[in-house]
């Protein structure tokens, strides 16, 4: 990375620590998403800039599918109790067993619902804030967010109902029953976020980096074959070098072809790609735009 870039990512740390702050500031009882993934890496370094060496004044927060893969799962648990903060972990499973969340069938993708067991968890902790790892680079339902996106008290997202930000100024005032989802690294893009990692050197889920997995092609998509996705009568199952883009739910969440196995060639190849991360790996985004909005107006993150 040159001057340029490192006076960049300043720039992009500043006003997320800034962000974090406010939230601290204005809010009752934050809790801040940490699910593994990379950009809830860098909310968590960001983070320990903006409040050490004094704990974070919010618990940490997963909403689990119950089908997450398992290093990233490992990842999430050994990350917490190093840095000695509360991790809180609500299952969609448990939505399940309580009837809240209905499933059309075993195999589907519990992907969409995590939207219920997140809102069951803001009204269990009486969350009034909960921040994020979004990117308004992601897609183009994200890009309507506002840094402080208002909730009410049904946890839905109203695109046309937004408080204007003008001059960096953020309300996070809610009523009772309603909440704030804050996100702090809204205006960093994917390679920002490899750039940032890179610098701070952040250990990361084995899986973001090249090693081999067997898959199954279908178009020009990899959808990796485990327990819970075997391969259909028919698939060819191939032995490919992967790495994964972004992680969630292993039912929606697939691997591009990479021999990216270090930060240096993540960067150069996330430089040069020509695809959206969600656009081309997380398989429940690639319906319609349309969708994606519809499912935020519920309560996903």
């Amino acid at each position: 990375m040159n001057a340029h870039d490192l006076a960049h990512l300043d720039w992009l740390e500043s006003e997320a620590i800034y962000i974090l702050r406010e939230v601290a500031g204005q809010c009752a009882r934050p809790a801040l998403l940490f699910s593994g993934g990379k950009d809830s890496v860098c909310m968590l370094r960001l983070a320990e800039k903006a409040f050490r060496p004094g704990r974070f004044p919010f618990p940490l927060l997963h909403i689990d599918t119950g089908h997450n893969y398992q290093e990233v799962i490992d990842f999430r648990d050994a990350r917490a109790a190093e840095l000695g903060e509360q991790l809180i972990v609500r299952s969609v499973e448990d939505s399940i067993a309580r009837g809240t969340v209905k499933l059309k069938a075993p195999t589907e993708s519990r992907n969409r619902h995590q939207s219920v067991t997140l809102l069951e968890a803001v009204a269990e902790f009486g969350f009034d804030c909960l921040i994020g790892g979004a990117r308004r680079d992601e897609e183009k339902a994200r890009a309507k967010e506002r840094v402080m996106s208002f909730r009410d008290d049904f946890g839905q997202w109203d695109p046309k109902n937004q408080r204007p930000e003008l001059w960096d100024l953020y309300n996070a005032r809610v009523h009772k029953g309603e909440h704030i989802r804050a996100f702090p690294i809204s205006n960093w893009t994917e390679l920002d976020v490899w750039q940032y990692i890179a610098r701070e050197a952040l250990a990361l889920p084995s899986i973001y980096f090249a090693h081999p997995r067997p898959v199954v092609r279908r178009g020009d998509t990899l959808y990796p074959v485990t327990p819970l996705t075997p391969a259909s009568p028919g698939d060819q199952v191939e032995t490919v070098s992967v790495r994964f883009r972004t992680v969630g739910d292993v039912s929606c969440t697939a691997p591009v072809a990479s021999v990216a196995d270090t930060l240096n060639k993540i960067i150069a190849e996330t430089a040069a790609t020509t695809l959206t991360e969600r656009g081309a790996t997380r398989l429940d985004d690639q319906t319609s735009d349309a969708a994606m909005e519809q499912r935020k107006k519920e309560g996903y993150f």
